[in-house]
């Protein structure tokens, strides 16, 4: 299985900020330890093309310039600086690269792959906000519909249902996506957490402060469910947001480690059943101790794991 990565690019921020950069590295170090067989693998760079097929082209090179204004950067909550415009390509670049080795895009199909970072889902298409300059998900299912259409013509498009678990809605998917039947997008999150004013998905599951396992469980088979009723997928991409757990500065859930695993498998084996190619990026994960967000998201690489073998035996079948 692929993992893709670009925490080599490290944003300069001040003293005391609250996004925790250190978490990309130590995800890989991690994940080096956990499961050796995964192949690490450096993100390519998105360029400005691809970009544009989810975000406006003023928005982008006011980015790449630097030339945002300073409500607009604030909106980010990044400073501007040479490595935020990288690493935000490179962002977007890696969930490409997973889309295309999932889908099949790439020699051979592989069912699954992921990235180390990504989940930006509150950019919007003329605009970045919490923390996300581009929209890694939006960019690669625009990506992947246009190279699908390519190779299979220009009939029916190729179908991409985004299943975000992050505790926050994404709201500038929502956004891109809004009369686009061709994608479905699906929320669970914190109804009084940010953004405070929501973006209408196709499905959005408001829940309450402090909801647990159950609850949160119960709540994402009924979606599924309703997600089966009102859209055939062909591509998936899933925002496993570490920010749910119970020990996350931002979440306000109180989802376990076991409960969070539970919600894992629940979506790979949802996909697996129905054979949909999967790609699957961390989102957030703000807990009082970094490694709490870290072990949460090595536990979604080893669920997602299992799933992969499961691709690669039925491969070999075939």
């Amino acid at each position: 299985m692929h993992a893709f990565y670009a925490d080599q690019y490290v944003l300069p921020l001040p003293a005391g900020h609250r996004f925790p950069m250190a978490k990309y590295a130590r995800l890989r170090e991690r994940l080096v330890q956990a499961l050796p067989q995964v192949r690490l693998m450096p993100a390519p760079a998105a360029s400005d093309g691809e970009l544009a097929l989810a975000h406006d082209p003023a928005y982008i090179q006011a980015v790449v310039s630097g030339s945002l204004s300073p409500e607009r950067q604030r909106e980010i909550g990044f400073p501007w600086s040479p490595q935020m415009v990288e690493r935000s390509r490179r962002s977007a670049g890696a969930t490409i690269a997973a889309a295309r080795l999932a889908l099949g895009a790439a020699p051979a199909q592989q069912g699954l792959a992921g990235n180390l970072a990504g989940g930006t889902h509150h950019a919007s298409a003329g605009k970045g906000a919490g923390f996300c300059v581009f929209n890694d998900v939006a960019v690669a299912a625009r990506l992947m519909q246009a190279e699908w259409s390519r190779l299979h013509g220009r009939g029916r498009p190729l179908q991409v249902a985004v299943i975000d678990l992050d505790v926050h809605q994404g709201n500038g998917t929502a956004s891109i996506f809004a009369r686009d039947p061709s994608v479905f997008t699906l929320s669970l999150h914190g109804e009084k957490n940010f953004p405070f004013r929501k973006e209408a998905g196709d499905l959005d599951v408001d829940l309450p402060d402090g909801c647990g396992d159950v609850a949160y469980l119960e709540a994402l088979e009924h979606a599924l469910a309703e997600l089966e009723h009102r859209f055939e997928a062909g591509l998936i991409f899933y925002l496993a947001g570490a920010d749910p757990h119970e020990g996350d500065r931002l979440g306000r859930l109180k989802l376990s480690y076991d409960g969070l695993q539970a919600r894992d498998r629940r979506v790979f084996d949802w996909a697996w059943q129905r054979r949909i190619p999967l790609v699957f990026v961390m989102a957030g994960g703000y807990g009082h101790d970094i490694e709490t967000s870290v072990q949460v998201q090595i536990n979604t690489w080893c669920v997602a794991f299992e799933y992969w073998r499961r691709w690669q035996a039925s491969r070999s079948a075939a």
